[in-house]
Order: C-alpha cells, then structure tokens, then sequence
C-alpha cells in the first residue's frame, strides 16, 4: 500500500519519475479502455450546468487501484488518492476529495452491472476464454448492522451467513465472464437463466459445467438450443419418476458417462476463480445497504478483469489475482 509521503527521487527528472513508477497500479490501466463511461447519462453534468472536475474513467481507475491495496470505503480511498505518485498514475489532474469518490460510487451503482459487461466483451477481444464454462454461486458477508441483508444457509459449509450472493460464470484462468447480484447465494432458475444469457453472449463455449443445484430443465434446454453442453448431476428429488442416469444431459443427447465425468471433475475449478475474486474484494464489502454492496461486488470483479488483461499483456500468469513486473 502506498503512503502519502512520496517515493520518488528528490532530484528525478521526469522520465526518470515515471520509469521508476512502473509499478501495479501505471500497469493495471494500460489495456483497458475506460473512455466508455462518459456516454452514461448518470455521470452528466448537473442539471444547473455543474462540470465535473474529475471524471469518470479517472474515478473508476481510483477505485480499482485502491481496491487492488484492500483500500475501501471513501475516506481512507480519499487519504490514499492524495498521494501525488497515485492520483496521477490515475490520470486525475489534482486529487479527488471524500465527497467526490462518495459521489461518484452512488453514481455507478446504475450502471455497474453494465460496466462489468462491457469491461468483459474488452477482455474478451483479447484473452482467450478457453471451451468450458462454469456457473455457481457464492456468499457476500456484510456486517449485521446491514438492515437490508438477511441471514442465509450455505449447503455446502453447512452452515448459516449474514449477507448477500453473486451467481458467477467464469471461463479459463479464473476470468468471470458474467454475473449478478442475488440475495442470497442460492441461484433460482430465472437467476440462473439470466447470468447465462450474459456469459454467451460474451462468446459460446462447448461446455456449462454447475452442481445438483442447477439441474434446471429450462436453463438445460436453453443450453442445448444454443449448442452447449450442460453438465450437471441429475438431482432425483427434481422427478416424481426417477431416471437411472448421472447427468440430466444424458437422457438428452448421446454421450457417456465417463466422458462427462472427465468433464464434471472440471467444475470445481470454479470455488478457485471465486477465490482469486474475493482476494481483490469481492469478499470483503465494507460498506452497507444492497446497492452499495452491489457496487462493491461489481467494482472487485471488473478489478478482476483488469489483473486478467494486464498479465495476459505481460505474458504472467492469467489466473494469478497479483501483477508481475
């Protein structure tokens, strides 16, 4: 985490200033283009002819260097964006203050979903998303002082949270390719549906791997009329007449078991990608209220996509939540 107490140099020149300031955050902004943010009509001027003196591309880059520190929350991003080495790798021409950053994250809590998409179609052009998708769903702790969150039971660690969800569909090297906000971290069917449509339309792989749990037969038959294969367990408890199958793909098409099990054992990969995410923040909302956490799960995972992109570009390691110099 950088201090607000310079490190350049004394008696740096410039190009001697920005060399030695090839560091994380100069490398995080270099691949992707935020220039898109100026077109939402929430980041306008004010209706009384207001300018904005920081704009949103450089907003947005400020968050994601602090968010990339575990810098959250409007005053201690404030504090640290007053470091000249930092606001100006982020392309502000003077600091941004507490109210504007306060500001600026009511505002994205309209588009941040969008955001994401966009920033996704971006890595997309770029970095190869590899044949397999996976989809599941994770736990957004907040604190209990949060009066919009509900507690809610985790089947897989057996026991109960306090918070939110996201239903994440993530691609090669822990790159999430579509997601949304839910309540809790059960996915229902039109969840399901919905964050699916996203990742395809992103581009169209050969398999969807997901647990029991989405043994949808809609979200199934979507899948199959878009030309992918979906691999989940057959639940038994979904069927008044249960089948003596493994995968509810197999009373549809031709193809053996042990072939989806080759695939299936895959899926687990996802709990790793969701990981790399909750290392830059998806798992640690400091912040209260549905649409701010909202905010701050999209904002971690456009981070995410960002680190992707850079070391794709440097030749690291894709998947790796951490940037190489």
């Amino acid at each position: 985490m950088s201090t607000t107490k310079s490190v350049l140099p004394g008696n740096a020149t410039v190009e001697q200033v920005f060399k030695a300031l090839e560091t994380e955050t100069a490398a995080l902004f270099e691949h992707l283009d935020f220039s898109f943010l100026v077109d939402y009509s929430v980041f306008a001027p004010s209706d009384r002819g207001r300018t904005r003196v920081h704009q949103p591309p450089e907003l947005l880059k400020g968050f994601l260097h602090c968010f990339y520190h575990d810098i959250y929350g409007p005053r201690p991003m404030a504090q640290e964006l007053h470091n000249e080495d930092v606001w100006r790798q982020c392309g502000f021409t003077r600091p941004p203050g507490r109210r504007t950053l306060e500001r600026f994250i009511t505002d994205f809590a309209f588009v941040a979903e969008d955001v994401f998409i966009t920033l996704v179609h971006e890595l997309a052009e770029q970095v190869p998303l590899g044949k397999l998708y996976r989809i599941d769903g994770t736990d957004i702790p907040v604190d209990q002082q949060d009066d919009e969150a509900e507690w809610n039971y985790d089947h897989a660690e057996d026991d109960f949270y306090y918070g939110y969800g996201c239903c994440l569909v993530t691609a090669a090297d822990n790159i999430p390719v579509a997601a949304t906000f839910t309540p809790a971290k059960k996915v229902d069917q039109e969840t399901a549906m919905r964050v699916t449509s996203d990742a395809l339309a992103v581009k169209k792989p050969i398999w969807t791997l997901g647990d029991a749990e989405f043994d949808m037969l809609d979200w199934h038959d979507r899948l199959l009329e878009q030309g992918v294969v979906p691999v989940v367990p057959y639940n038994q408890r979904n069927a008044s007449d249960p089948l003596d199958i493994e995968y509810r793909v197999e009373d549809t098409i031709a193809v053996t078991e042990e072939r989806l099990d080759e695939a299936y054992r895959k899926r687990s990969r996802i709990e790793t990608a969701i990981g790399v995410c909750k290392d830059l923040g998806l798992g640690t909302p400091r912040v209260r209220g549905r649409v701010r956490v909202e905010s701050h799960v999209f904002l971690a995972l456009c981070l995410r996509l960002a680190v992707a992109l850079t070391n794709h570009e440097r030749d690291n390691d894709i998947a790796s939540p951490t940037i190489t110099l």
